[in-house]
């Protein structure tokens, strides 16, 4: 939910990608070369030159179907269960002498109970790799639900998927099963089918099953370019096509965003592409936002600037001719903020008292904080009287913290701008 949308957009585009470089090779009639996206890349002349022309065709077929299929019809069947019935009777039928290339034959029984049994030794190799498995199924399937938020404008609930994928792992590894998350490439297709309850995955799960456990024979006999035909259906239904067209009038930095962040998913790693796309977006968006509320920070020594203040509050500062800098902070105060609190206070000149107004502050983070402590410490250490203002709520709790507050002279912790200003230039030696 942290996520830009450039990011998981770039992340559903570069698993559409995927989907269809990895579906080539049956595509064309050909095995899918080893090395996953790189090799298929590395061998794309020779799939190309090997094309079958029969299974070309048969996976053509099952691209039209998929494409072409009327609304009409796709009420009553899903557009891929039609393709892929067509397909394989095409297959028994008008291309049974073309020597198809088909699902391995296979067979499956209902996997037993089974009690863990381990030693003492594996506990800690076993807490490790439950750690790493646990973080990356939880990551996996948050991203798959992204993805299927985008496609279906709704919001998922991100506890009762993670805590669903759990007990589901935990229950049957007791039957010998691998650890399993969020599966995006049928989450697609459900939802491409009409499926918008969580009853669509487990009817997804049920017949799997039961293909797999009854009807291997069958199974069998699916030429490899009928499925290769939806697969490839299904990535470039993935691709965000619609945020591709735009990306680059949207902005530079979101195009760069979701370019490089596509690359990275369909050359290196799926989490690491989203990792270093969510960090570089939100060290843009900090520098942006901390740019927007530096010019928040501001120091006020006579009425010309162009800030509001009272009638008699300019009065003060005019009669002050400059030896009472009025120092505002207003907004939220996030770390990016500091510099800006910093070159500020450095281009303080000569002046006698310095009131810090923080009454207009949402949140003071512990940078700012920090940054805003060094002003008020070498202000006082040159001998200027130092006034605050407006110190509440969580902005009073973190300055006693860093027990700034009990530096201040008394009386010169005040509620309002005024009353500090009038203090300030009544301390002045002029007025002494």
């Amino acid at each position: 939910t942290m996520m830009p949308d450039a990011v998981i957009s770039a992340f559903m585009s570069g698993i559409g990608i995927i989907l269809v470089l990895l579906q080539l090779g049956p595509f064309l009639g050909q095995a899918t070369p080893k090395g996953g996206v790189m090799g298929t890349l590395l061998e794309m002349p020779a799939l190309v030159q090997g094309t079958q022309p029969m299974e070309l065709l048969l996976a053509l077929i099952t691209l039209a179907i998929l494409w072409f299929t009327p609304s009409a019809v796709k009420k009553v069947c899903p557009p891929q269960l039609l393709a892929l019935v067509v397909g394989t009777v095409l297959a028994l039928s008008l291309f049974s002498g073309a020597g198809l290339r088909t699902i391995p034959d296979f067979s499956a029984a209902f996997p037993s109970f089974q009690l863990p049994m381990f030693s003492s030794g594996q506990l800690r190799l076993m807490v490790i790799d439950a750690a790493v498995l646990g973080m990356l199924g939880c990551i996996d399937a948050l991203l798959t639900s992204v993805v299927a938020d985008s496609l279906t404008r709704t919001e998922h609930n991100s506890n009762k998927e993670l805590i669903g994928q759990g007990l589901a792992n935990v229950v049957s590894g007791l039957f010998g099963a691998m650890p399993g998350a969020g599966a995006t490439m049928g989450t697609v297709v459900n939802i491409q089918s009409g499926g918008r309850t969580a009853l669509s995955g487990i009817v997804r799960a049920m017949v799997l099953m039961l293909v797999v456990l009854l009807a291997a024979p069958l199974a069998s006999r699916i030429p490899l370019a009928v499925l290769a035909g939806i697969a490839v259906k299904v990535g470039i239904d993935i691709i965000d096509w619609d945020f591709l067209q735009r990306a680059h009038h949207l902005s530079v930095k979101a195009a760069v965003i979701t370019y490089g962040v596509i690359a990275l998913t369909v050359l290196v790693d799926l989490i690491a592409a989203v990792g270093i796309g969510v960090f570089v977006a939100n060290v843009l968006t900090i520098d942006r936002m901390s740019t927007l509320q530096s010019k928040k920070v501001k120091t006020i020594s006579t009425t010309d600037d162009d800030v509001e203040l009272s009638d008699e509050e300019q009065q003060l500062l005019d009669r002050a001719s400059g030896m009472v800098l009025l120092f505002q902070l207003a907004g939220p105060m996030i770390f990016g903020v500091a510099k800006a609190i910093y070159r500020e206070h450095n281009a303080i000149g000569n002046c006698k008292a310095v009131v810090f107004d923080l009454s207009e502050v949402s949140h003071l983070g512990v940078t700012a904080a920090i940054a805003l402590e060094n002003a008020v410490k070498e202000a006082m250490e040159v001998g200027r009287d130092v006034f605050m203002v407006g110190v509440s709520g969580s902005t009073e709790n973190r300055l006693r913290k860093l027990k700034l507050l009990e530096r201040l002279p008394e009386g010169h912790l005040t509620s309002d701008r005024l009353s500090a200003l009038r203090l300030a230039v009544e301390g002045l030696p002029t007025h002494g």
